[in-house]
């Protein structure tokens, strides 16, 4: 192959390159700072983002443990272990909102948002109404 063929095909390979990655990624299962270190399990639901309960230390000592604090007396009889207690959109890189995050510690439901930090915590956000709001950090496990 002649440097003027190759050439080209450097320059293309330099304009493309790498292919991305999708570190903004929020899937996965991570450590809530409240509970005692409760795990969420974050999985795509449609364009969405949903959070499940995974385990939490009174669930390992109790783990037919009902969503007994929730506001809605026909829901208390629910499994925590489980239960969907987050919806969120993406808004933009590294950035979720527009759902609703449920607190299973006081049994209410909250506007909620959720920003993925440089240094790879997830920053959530529950608010009544703002600026009545609550936040909290997430760690990733995996």
């Amino acid at each position: 192959m002649t440097v003027a063929l190759l050439l080209p095909l450097l320059a293309a390979t330099i304009a493309i390159g790498p292919a991305p990655t999708d570190t903004g990624s929020i899937q996965g299962t991570w450590r809530t700072q409240s509970d005692g270190g409760a795990t969420v399990h974050l999985t795509a639901c449609g364009e969405a983002i949903c959070g499940h309960v995974v385990t939490s230390p009174r669930l390992r000592a109790h783990p037919d443990q009902r969503d007994s604090r929730n506001r809605d007396a026909s829901l208390r009889e629910r499994p925590l272990k489980g239960l969907l207690m987050l919806k969120l959109r993406p808004l933009g890189p590294g950035r979720w909102g527009d759902g609703w995050v449920y607190n299973p510690e006081d049994g209410g439901t909250y506007h909620g948002a959720a920003e993925l930090r440089p240094d790879g915590a997830l920053r959530l956000r529950g608010c009544i109404v703002a600026p009545f709001c609550r936040s909290q950090t997430w760690t990733r496990v995996n």
